[in-house]
């Protein structure tokens, strides 16, 4: 049950009429003409309805005092979410030395007619190092405890290195280079010696995985370029290492390993007949990889004097402000010296002695601890005020975020300082992750229901209400309670993507190792004591839609075709699909008729012929099995729209 809403002033016109007609003979009793012909009447109720439009305002319960209502039970407005991406900085050339590229460095777009630069900087310190190759193993399919040393070919003139053992090459078969320092976040080309000799691999599509081992398994690398034609060749082979890689013992060598694998061929690829061989290999590091986020930095800000009273506030010169991090801290300097005080939620376990101060993200004011009057008549400072004179200032704090941050791949290019020995900067994926505040009428919905179940998961409900508050990153969340006693909590999270529906990829819809654990630090301390929480991803399940319709005589087939595939990939969405447009609901099939009746509705429709539901793989993009009329979701999935088939006649 919501709050009735206020009625500041209930009278309306004829009310205010009949209030003024009762009081002429009070004021004015010499007026005896009270008809509605009289001009004195008619100015009355002249003045009666201009009196009910600014009634009819005050009754309108602005945003802003809304927020503050809400601000008084302790609910606040989400302040914007960062995006992030990765950042690659390219040396100028091959050096045998470390670089550093210092946290803070700030990358931006190019300015655009109309459209300011985004700006974008490294969370963390980038430590380029140059590789130093220390050990080369190969193993054979089905024998992973036989490896066999292969260090002495490599590095030694004349000598040759088989890379896959089996004969012929089986999948499995693989070669592994162990490095004597971390190559985390780095770009290493590998400059390799080779002679045609893998016959039958297409030097285009060779079966080849290049991966890393990064502490708990071998994770992909991304292969920037190869123009070895799958070790078939001279050339180089340019991989982007993982942010974090870890040391291994393997084959009686600790290093830290890549390894190049034989893959299964897929229909109509081309697999080796014969191993390829290696006869010489040299590795350097062209370039890292670092996080980078769209904010920028504030250094020691100075907010002003403090006047020795209680409750004042001070406002930082930027906002929105990001979350506060290590170091990002509040330094109050008197003649005595300087104090770090420290951050809170709120006042109300602060004693009179306490160094705290309460820091608005959304708004960036400063607040220091008020004084105040309970019942009893006794008087209470909640929190330090800062003496009367003493210095406040900021050591640091980044502000930014929103939506405006999400920028296409390739688009941060431009070094906003120079950096030694680094030639440029690109980020090779979009970013992502990038929300606009939280908005007043979104903040109204979440309002009632915040205050009604408190703050503690206790049903599935609560798990999704809160996950929803964890992060403006999280687009749709399900919860699915334990089946069995010591069972964890599942939460199955979508994050939040922006462009259009076809755009989406399977990869897109990862999850973050930041959203990750954003949302656990926030259901930790409210979840009930014995119970675990499995944060993943739904199992997103391909389907493709083969539609055969009809268009009206005279539309344009190009325009109809875009309509009906627009509302398809519309309806199968897991943002704004399904009937209500929030989303296609969890466990929910599709029918065929149901689409079929949403596409009699496009505009230029006459009529729809036919409709035929597929399984797709959403890795291949290859159809599964027969069209059919029902395609059912399994559980705990959501549809995935891939490559929709519209034909128009």
């Amino acid at each position: 049950m919501t709050l009735p809403t206020p009625e500041l002033d209930d009278r309306r016109f004829q009310d205010i009429v009949d209030e003024a007609k009762r009081l002429i003979p009070r004021y004015c009793p010499e007026w005896t003409n009270h008809n509605v012909s009289d001009p004195g009447v008619a100015l009355i109720e002249l003045f009666a309805w201009m009196s009910e439009s600014v009634l009819y305002r005050i009754n309108q319960v602005p945003d802003r005092l809304y927020t503050k209502f809400l601000d008084l039970v302790g609910i606040t407005p989400f302040p914007p979410a960062v995006a992030r991406t990765d950042l690659i900085f390219w040396l100028s050339a091959a050096l045998d030395q470390e670089v550093v590229v210092p946290s803070g460095t700030s990358v931006a777009t190019m300015p655009g007619i109309n459209q300011a630069e985004v700006l974008f900087s490294t969370i963390e310190d980038l430590v380029i190092r140059p590789p130093r190759l220390i050990a080369a193993k190969v193993t054979m399919a089905g024998s992973d405890e036989q490896v066999i040393d292969v260090w002495n070919d490599l590095r030694y003139e004349d000598g040759t290195v088989r890379c896959f053992r089996s004969e012929p090459p089986a999948e499995g078969d693989a070669t592994y280079f162990g490095f004597a320092n971390p190559l985390g976040g780095s770009v290493i080309r590998l400059d390799i010696g080779a002679s045609i000799e893998g016959i039958g691999v297409d030097p285009s599509d060779p079966p080849l995985l290049w991966e890393a081992f990064v502490g708990e398994a071998w994770v992909p690398m991304s292969v920037r370029s190869d123009t070895t034609g799958g070790l078939n060749r001279d050339g180089a082979i340019v991989l982007a290492c993982p942010r974090v890689m870890t040391a291994i013992t393997f084959g009686g060598a600790r290093a830290y390993w890549i390894r190049v694998r034989l893959l299964p061929t897929r229909p109509n690829q081309s697999g080796y007949r014969a191993s390829p061989l290696i006869s010489s290999l040299r590795v350097d590091t062209l370039g890292g990889t670092v996080v980078a986020e769209h904010a920028s930095l504030a250094s020691r800000e100075r907010l002003g004097r403090s006047d020795g009273s209680p409750s004042q506030q001070l406002r930082l010169q930027h906002f929105p402000v990001l979350p506060l991090r290590e170091g990002e801290s509040l330094w109050v300097t008197t003649t005595e010296g300087a104090q770090m005080w420290s951050r809170v939620d709120d006042f109300a376990s602060s004693g009179p002695t306490d160094r705290h101060y309460v820091l608005d993200l959304a708004t960036g004011v400063v607040s220091f601890g008020p004084r105040i009057r309970y019942p009893d008549g006794s008087i209470r400072q909640h929190g330090e005020i800062p003496a009367d004179g003493a210095e406040i200032a900021m050591e640091s704090y980044r502000y930014g975020g929103g939506a405006i941050g999400n920028v296409g791949a390739d688009t941060l290019t431009v070094l906003r300082r120079s950096v030694a020995y680094i030639d440029r900067v690109s980020n090779p994926v979009a970013s992502t992750g990038g929300v606009d505040a939280e908005s007043p009428a979104n903040a109204k919905l979440r309002g009632p229901m915040t205050l009604r179940a408190g703050q503690r998961a206790v049903t599935a409900f609560d798990f999704e209400r809160l996950t929803m508050e964890a992060s403006a990153e999280v687009a749709r969340v399900r919860c699915y309670p334990p089946t069995l006693v010591g069972d964890p909590v599942r939460l199955l999270v979508v994050p939040r993507l922006l462009g259009r529906p076809e755009d989406h990829k399977l990869d897109d819809f990862q999850l973050s190792d930041p959203l990750v654990e954003t949302i656990s630090s926030y259901l930790e301390p409210r979840r009930m004591i014995g119970t675990t929480v499995d944060i993943s991803t739904p199992f997103y399940q391909g389907v493709t839609v083969a539609a055969l319709v009809r268009a009206f005589p005279g539309r344009p087939v190009t325009i109809v075709q875009q309509r009906v595939l627009d509302l398809i990939y519309g309806l199968l969405d897991p943002f704004v699909g399904g009937p209500s447009q929030d989303g296609w609901p969890f466990d929910a099939d599709v029918n065929a008729s149901f689409l079929a009746e949403q596409l009699e509705a496009v505009d230029g429709v006459e009529r729809v012929e036919e409709v035929l539901l597929f399984e797709a793989d959403l890795r291949t993009g290859l159809r599964k099995g027969r069209g059919r009329e029902i395609l059912q979701l399994d559980a705990q999935s959501l549809f995935l729209s891939l490559n929709h088939q519209v034909v128009v006649r």
